[in-house]
Order: C-alpha cells, then sequence, then structure tokens
C-alpha cells in the first residue's frame, strides 16, 4: 500500500525506542542465547507474579459473569476504592465521581490530551522521558522538550521551565520518573507548583486559557529509603484546579498485562475524559474492575504484598548500584544514582574512547551499547531513547524480569565486560 493513502500521524508516528531494542533481544533469547534483558519496564511473572489474592478476585468476577459493558467512568466499587486508596496512602482527596477507569495509564493518557489540548497547542515537558514524543505526534500539538541533567538527577527545575510556559497549554511530569527512577524533592515541585498557579492568575485576569499539569504518578507507591512521593495539591492547594493525575495497578502490583488504570482531577475535566473514552472503548474490562476494588479494599493484604514488593525490586536495584559503584572504584568513568523509586536504576556507562580487547574502538553509545550486549549478553536502554541527546552516556537499567541471582551473575559480567576495555 503507497504511503500517500495514510495519514500524516501514521506515516510520521515514531517507534517506541524501547522496543526497537528489546525486540531484537527477545528474538535472541528466543534462539537459545542467554542475555540478561534489562530493557523493558515489565515483569516476568515468573519472577513477579501478581498477587494471588487479585488473581482469585478475578476469577470470582468471571464466574459471577460480570462480562457486559461497564460504565464509561468505571464501576462504582473501584473508584469507590481508588478514592479511599489515594486518600489513606496519599492524602489525595477526591470522590469517585472524580475518578476515571481505563484499561491502563496509555489511554487515558492519550484521552486526556485530547481533552486538554487543541492541534498546535504547546506541550512541555522533560526528557528523557517516556514516550511524550509519541503522544505529542498523536495528538498533532507542538512538543517542547526540556532536556535534563545528572546533577539534577534529570528532574527538571523550575527555572529550566519557566521560560517556555508562557504559551504552552500543557505540562508533562512524572515521579517517580521513567527511566530515571528518580524523584521531585518537596522543594523542587514546589517551585514549579508556585510557578504554574502564579502563571494561571496572570491569565486568569488576560481571560487565557490556563496552563494544566499533567501528573503521571504509575510508580508512586514504588518509592524506597527515605523518599517521599509527595502530593502536589497538599503542597500547594490552589493547584488542583489545574492538574490531572494518572496511576493504576501495572507497575505497583506487577500487572502490566492486567491493563487497569485510572485518572482524577477536576470533575468537569473528568467528565469531559470520560465521554472521549466512551466513544474510543478502551475501558479496563469489567470482572478485573470489580476484582481491583475488591482487592484494594483488602488494606492489610495490599499492604503486605507492597512490603515484599518493594524490597524484592530494591534487593535487585542494590545489587546493580553496588556492582557499578565498585567498577567505578577500579578506575573507569562508571556510575549510578542511588535507587529512589520505581524500577529502574541509573546507570552512567561512559566509556566512549575505550578499546575492546581485539582492538576496536568504543566510538558512541551505540558502539557501548553494543559492546555491553555482544560481550557482556547485557541489555540496556540508553537515555536517548527516551528524547535525550545522542551523546548522553547514560542508560536506563530495569530489574522486573532478573531475579536475584541473575542480578548477581549479570553484575559479575558487567565486571568482566568492562574490566576489559583498555
Amino acid at each position: 500500500m503507497s504511503t500517500c493513502l495514510l495519514s500524516k500521524t501514521a506515516i510520521g508516528l515514531i517507534p517506541s525506542g524501547i522496543r526497537k531494542i528489546s525486540d531484537k533481544v527477545d528474538e535472541r533469547i528466543a534462539n537459545g542465547e542467554k542475555i540478561f534483558n534489562l530493557t523493558i519496564g515489565d515483569f516476568s511473572p515468573k519472577v513477579f507474579p501478581i498477587p494471588e489474592a487479585l488473581k482469585n478476585e478475578i476469577k470470582i468476577a468471571y464466574d459471577e459473569n460480570l462480562t457486559n459493558y461497564p460504565p464509561a467512568n468505571g464501576v462504582p466499587n473501584i473508584r469507590q476504592a481508588i478514592s479511599k486508596y489515594l486518600k489513606e496512602r496519599g492524602g489525595f482527596d477526591y470522590s469517585p465521581d472524580e475518578i476515571v477507569i481505563g484499561s491502563g495509564a496509555r489511554p487515558l493518557t492519550y484521552t486526556l490530551l485530547r481533552t486538554i489540548l487543541n492541534p498546535g497547542e504547546k506541550i512541555v515537558y522533560p526528557v528523557p522521558s517516556w514516550n511524550n514524543n509519541c503522544y505529542v505526534q498523536l495528538v498533532d500539538v507542538v512538543g517542547v522538550p526540556v532536556e535534563t541533567t545528572a546533577e539534577n538527577n534529570f528532574v527538571p527545575t523550575a527555572a529550566e521551565l519557566k521560560p517556555l510556559l508562557g504559551d504552552a497549554s500543557l505540562l508533562a511530569l512524572n515521579s517517580p520518573q521513567n527511566p530515571s527512577g528518580t524523584v521531585y524533592t518537596k522543594e523542587t515541585l514546589t517551585e514549579i507548583l508556585n510557578m504554574v498557579v502564579a502563571e494561571n492568575k496572570k491569565r486568569k485576569k488576560e481571560n487565557r486559557k490556563p496552563l494544566y499539569i499533567f501528573y503521571d504518578m504509575i510508580y508512586w507507591i514504588l518509592v524506597y529509603g527515605d523518599t517521599k512521593h509527595y502530593n502536589p495539591v497538599e503542597i500547594n492547594p490552589e493547584i488542583r484546579d489545574y492538574i490531572i493525575f494518572t496511576d493504576g495497578i501495572s507497575k505497583c502490583l506487577a500487572a502490566t498485562g492486567v491493563r487497569l488504570g485510572w485518572a482524577f482531577g477536576p470533575k468537569p475535566i473528568m467528565d469531559k475524559i470520560s465521554a472521549i473514552l466512551a466513544h474510543i472503548g478502551a475501558w479496563a474490562p469489567k470482572p478485573e474492575q470489580v476484582a481491583t476494588g475488591r482487592y484494594l479494599e483488602k488494606t492489610e493484604e495490599v499492604d503486605k504484598y507492597f512490603d515484599h514488593f518493594k524490597k524484592e525490586l530494591l534487593g535487585r536495584m542494590n545489587i546493580f548500584y553496588d556492582g557499578i559503584m565498585e567498577i567505578k572504584k577500579s578506575g573507569f568513568d562508571v556510575d549510578a544514582i542511588c535507587p529512589q523509586g520505581a524500577l529502574y536504576l541509573t546507570v552512567k556507562l561512559n566509556l566512549i574512547g575505550k578499546k575492546t580487547a581485539d582492538g576496536q574502538t568504543l566510538n558512541n553509545v551505540d558502539d557501548v551499547l553494543g559492546y555491553i550486549l555482544e560481550e557482556g549478553k547485557i541489555a540496556l536502554v540508553p537515555f536517548y531513547a527516551f528524547g535525550a541527546s545522542e551523546t548522553s552516556p547514560w542508560f536506563r537499567l530495569s530489574v522486573g524480569t532478573c531475579s536475584m541471582e541473575e542480578a548477581k551473575q549479570a553484575v559479575q559480567m558487567f565486571k568482566e565486560t568492562i574490566g576489559k576495555l583498555k
């Protein structure tokens, strides 16, 4: 078929940089090759199964024949359970009528952008970040990326954002972040929120459309140690009219394939999101909705799962972090950011210019990526796949598919592989 018969969106859509790498790795693994696949932000069900109680509730809901259409905004019991869950765990005071259920956070993200943005309007977002550039294309808007720095843990500052917000319609934020796994500090988030509130007071006087915040908090349960996830509305209550959140069970319950997420925010906006979502039909299946609502009411069981799950994820990240720090001590220009959140470790492999044992020079990031894969059998995702500069020496390492033992084996391969460079 000639591409001239297709839409500009279809022709120009950028493929996922992560999938581009992980699909090739999966193909090699399927052919019998042993590779430590640390690329995709997913979980191996053999290593991290969904909670048994959730699985049982899903089975019960299907046995009850709850297989007709759900309400467009979600079945009442899950919206009630989420409202309680958000209030008790994060201080988010949103009623069930301000919550919309979807088949994961992705269709809700798309619908949210369709609700807020007109074609040609501007969305400001930090890079590296997950798929913002693709959504920019899907909704035909102008993306304004802001490249962040390792010095700030890849979190944008108010000073970096301020010059770009005057004519923007949406600011996209994510915490804990994908790919870096880093979290907004209270100070940084406060400055950004205060800036947006001040901008909107100015726009109100000028009778202009507000600047909204899209806040992706899909990883907010997965924070470690002294790291905290802050509720923007508690920090600055005036932001409540201008912020819409997405969340779900895909990451905090290792349930990426169950496809259930939610968005919450001001009711007038959520009503419009629900209306658009109804036309798309991107609802989570009714049995999964009812089952998740019932599961979230089991507070003690949920707590027990979260505690165990987080301990297992952090254990793996610490194995990799400690290993990278040992390599750094040996004199190589490598580094890592101490785990803060999500299932990702941010790793620096500044190995350009090094020579392999057979005399080949690593001339760019792809050479480094290829060397680590071919020699060490370790697959990572470079930050340039998330919109960062192609020369950035930083990579995302995801621990959702490896056992503790495999993490230890991969670290040993890291040491041996990098140790061979001259």
